[in-house]
């Protein structure tokens, strides 16, 4: 199997253009459905199976529910003008790993991420056109990160953890 790209090692130009916004919100908007219908037909052993002391499918899909107020927040700070740096995300995982996702419902899981992910996907289609380019510093990179960048920075993280998962399910074949 091919390895995956490290999340931390990824290099972001932040240099998308403002008409792709609508079709990343899509990405963005799509990947309930995306995760729902890779697990659907999962046994518990495969949702909840580690690979080299990795994140199981099912902790995967927590850990993207676990971020969803750091992408809210993240906007809220762009959006407020107020701040030189937008809130830092927690690199340890500290609340995934400590959530125990591997013993919560599955069913609850995916219809609470659908349920916040959802009122992420509101707010950026409630913004107006001029807004998407509003930026602020991101506190690892180091670079002005626009609304549109986070956008992009939020599909791309759902598509590294779909790409884990689907790794852990051609893995538990």
């Amino acid at each position: 199997m091919i390895a995956l790209e490290k999340w931390f090692e990824k290099k972001f130009a932040f240099d998308i253009k403002p008409e792709k916004f609508s079709e990343i919100v899509e990405r963005i908007r799509g990947t309930p459905a995306r995760i729902e219908e890779r697990v659907k037909n999962l046994t518990n052993e495969q949702l909840k199976t580690q690979i080299d002391n990795q994140w199981s499918i099912q902790e995967n899909i927590g850990h993207l529910l676990d971020l969803e107020p750091l992408w809210i927040g993240r906007l809220e700070d762009i959006l407020s003008g107020e701040l030189e740096v937008m809130r830092p995300a927690d690199l340890s995982n500290t609340k995934t790993h400590e959530a125990n996702h591997n013993e919560s419902d599955l069913k609850n899981l995916l219809a609470e991420f659908r349920e916040v992910r959802f009122d992420f996907v509101s707010s950026l289609e409630n913004l107006k056109a001029d807004q998407i380019e509003i930026s602020l510093l991101h506190p690892r990179l180091q670079k002005p990160m626009r609304i549109i960048d986070l956008a992009y920075f939020v599909a791309e993280h759902d598509d590294h953890h779909l790409a884990m998962i689907t790794k852990i399910i051609n893995s538990t074949k």
